[in-house]
C-alpha cells in the first residue's frame, strides 16, 4: 500500500502538479447545519385511497427504464400488501391509506412553510414535524403544479425562519447544501456544487432550474438548498435517476420563483400568469434550414389558438419569436417564462421572423386558462391510397373533422412509412401546414413535397392530441 501511495505522489510531482492538501481546505458546513437545521421541517402526507378490481398490479409490467418518468418526483409512497385482492378467493380490494414523506422549510415565524406541490397534492392530511419534534396538522394554502410550489400553514408562532438568498448571484461551481428527510431520515444534510443554472427540463416551462450534484433522494422533495452564507437559494424538486436514488443530477426551483408563487397563493389561493394561446417548440438546425434561417435562436410557433391573444395580435404558425417585451428569446424555454411573468392585460411588443423577414407585433396578454382545447383525431383507413414521396398516406378532412380544428384545412395521416415515419409522424396525426404555408388540399401538399430536391428538409406542421408541432423531414429520394 505504501508503495502505491508513494508512486501516486511522485507521479503528481513529475507531471508538474503541486499537491498541497492544506493550500485550500474544503468548506465547513457545521455552522450552517447548527444555525439553520431548525428552519427545515419534515412533512408527512396521508391520502385515503379507494380501490377497485382494476387497481391490482398486472404481470408483465414494463421494466424500470420504460416505467419510470425521465425526471422523477420524490415522495415515498407506502404500498402495503393488500390482502383480499382479486385472485385471492375473489375478494374485492379494500380501501387503504397511502403515506408519503417530504420536506419543507419555514418562511415566516407565524407558521408559513414552503414545499413542493407534488408532496402535498391530493393529500387528505398533512402533518408537519419541527426540528424540536413538535407535530402540527397543516393547512394547504395553495399549490401551483406548473412550478411545483406549495404553501402550507401551521398554527404556531415564534418559529425560526430561513433567510432568502438571490439565485441570480449563484455561480456554477459554487458550494451548496441541502437539508431534508431522505427516505424519512430527518434533518439530513448533503452537499455539492452548482452544476448549471437556468436549466430547462421537459414539461417544465416556467422554471429555470438550478442543477446541482448534491445527493438528493426520495424524501428530500420540498427541502431547501442553501448557499454557504446560510441563505436559501432554491427548493429541491427533481432528480435524474434510473434507479430512483441519487445519481448526482438534482434540480432545484430558484427561490425567487417560489417566493413569487407563494405570495400569490397567500393572497388569492392561486397563481395568475400571462398567456398568448400558442404552442411552441425548439427551433432545430433542420427546422431553421427549412425556414431559411441562419441560426436556431428563437421560439418556433407551432400552433395558434383561434381567438386567443396571439391570434388577435396577428401571430401565425411558422413565425419565430425572437424577442418578447424587450427580452431576447434564445431558446423556446425562454418564452413561457417571459410570458408567464407578464400581467394579463398588458400590451407586449413581440418581435418575430416571418418567412425570413423581421416583423414587430403588439399583443395584449391574456390570462392563462386552466384547461386546454380539444383537438380532433381520426384513424379510419382510406381505400386505394398510395404513399407520397416521404412515405405518407393521407386523406382530406371531412367537414365535421374540420370543425374540431376551428375550420382549418388539414390532411389526416392514415399511414406513415419511410422518411415520415423516421421523423416521427404517426397515424392519426393531422397535417396543417408545410414550411410556412397552410394546407389547401391533398394535391397541393403532394405537389409541394414533390418539388423539394433530395437532401433538402421540409417542416411539416402536425396536430397531435392536444398539441401542434413542426416535424422536420429530410427528402431522401
Amino acid at each position: 500500500m505504501m508503495k502505491n501511495w508513494i508512486a501516486i505522489v511522485t507521479l503528481g510531482l513529475i507531471s508538474g502538479f503541486n499537491i498541497n492538501v492544506n493550500a485550500q481546505s474544503l468548506p465547513d458546513f457545521t455552522e450552517l447545519a447548527e444555525k439553520h437545521g431548525a428552519e427545515v421541517v419534515n412533512i408527512s402526507v396521508t391520502q385515503n385511497i379507494h380501490t377497485d378490481a382494476t387497481a391490482m398490479a398486472m404481470p408483465g409490467m414494463p421494466d424500470d427504464e420504460q416505467l419510470q418518468e425521465f425526471f422523477k418526483r420524490f415522495g415515498i409512497p407506502n404500498m402495503p400488501g393488500m390482502p383480499g385482492s382479486p385472485g385471492q378467493n375473489g375478494n374485492p380490494l379494500p380501501d387503504y391509506k397511502s403515506q408519503s414523506l417530504g420536506s419543507g422549510f419555514i418562511i415566516s415565524s407565524d407558521g408559513y412553510i414552503l414545499t413542493n406541490a407534488h408532496v402535498v397534492s391530493e393529500a387528505d392530511e398533512v402533518i408537519v414535524k419541527l426540528f424540536d419534534k413538535r407535530e402540527f396538522k397543516a393547512k394547504i394554502i395553495g399549490a401551483d403544479k406548473r412550478t411545483d410550489v406549495a404553501l402550507v400553514k401551521i398554527e404556531a408562532t415564534g418559529l425560526p425562519k430561513v433567510t432568502v438568498g438571490e439565485p441570480n448571484k449563484l455561480k456554477v461551481g459554487e458550494w451548496v447544501a441541502a437539508i431534508g428527510s431522505p427516505f424519512g431520515l430527518e434533518n439530513t444534510m448533503t452537499a455539492g456544487i452548482v452544476s448549471a443554472k437556468g436549466r430547462a427540463l421537459p414539461q417544465e416551462n416556467f422554471v429555470p432550474f438550478i442543477q446541482t450534484d448534491v445527493a438528493i433522494n426520495p424524501g428530500n422533495s420540498g427541502g431547501p438548498l442553501f448557499n454557504l452564507a446560510g441563505e436559501v437559494v432554491g427548493i429541491n424538486s427533481q432528480i435524474y435517476s434510473r434507479s430512483g436514488g441519487s445519481m448526482g443530477l438534482s434540480f432545484a426551483i430558484p427561490i425567487d420563483v417560489a417566493i413569487d408563487v407563494s405570495n400569490q397563493l397567500k393572497s388569492s389561493g392561486k397563481v395568475t400568469r400571462g398567456w398568448l394561446g400558442i404552442a411552441i417548440q425548439e427551433l432545430t438546425k433542420e427546422l431553421a434550414e427549412s425556414f431559411g434561417m441562419k441560426n436556431t435562436n428563437g421560439a418556433l410557433v407551432a400552433g395558434v389558438e383561434k381567438n386567443g391573444p396571439a391570434d388577435k395580435g396577428g401571430l401565425d404558425a411558422g413565425d419565430v419569436i425572437t424577442r418578447f417585451d424587450g427580452q431576447a428569446i434564445i431558446t423556446s424555454a425562454d418564452l413561457p417564462r417571459a410570458v408567464g411573468a407578464s400581467k394579463p392585460g398588458k400590451v407586449a411588443v413581440v418581435e418575430i421572423l416571418r418567412k425570413g423577414s423581421p416583423k414587430t407585433l403588439s399583443i395584449a396578454i391574456g390570462e392563462m386558462p386552466s384547461e386546454s382545447a380539444e383537438v380532433a383525431q381520426n384513424n379510419k383507413p382510406a381505400a386505394k391510397a398510395e404513399a407520397n414521396k416521404v412515405g405518407l398516406i393521407l386523406k382530406e378532412l371531412t367537414p365535421q373533422q374540420k370543425k374540431k380544428i376551428n375550420g382549418k384545412n388539414g390532411l389526416l395521416v392514415i399511414n406513415s412509412m419511410g422518411a415520415a415515419a423516421q421523423a416521427g409522424i404517426r397515424s392519426g396525426d393531422v397535417i396543417l401546414g408545410l414550411n410556412n404555408s397552410e394546407i389547401q388540399n391533398l394535391e397541393q401538399f403532394n405537389k409541394q413535397v414533390n418539388s423539394v430536391a433530395a437532401g433538402k428538409t421540409i417542416a411539416v406542421l402536425v396536430q397531435r392530441a392536444e398539441s401542434t408541432l413542426y416535424v422536420p423531414i429530410k427528402i431522401i429520394k
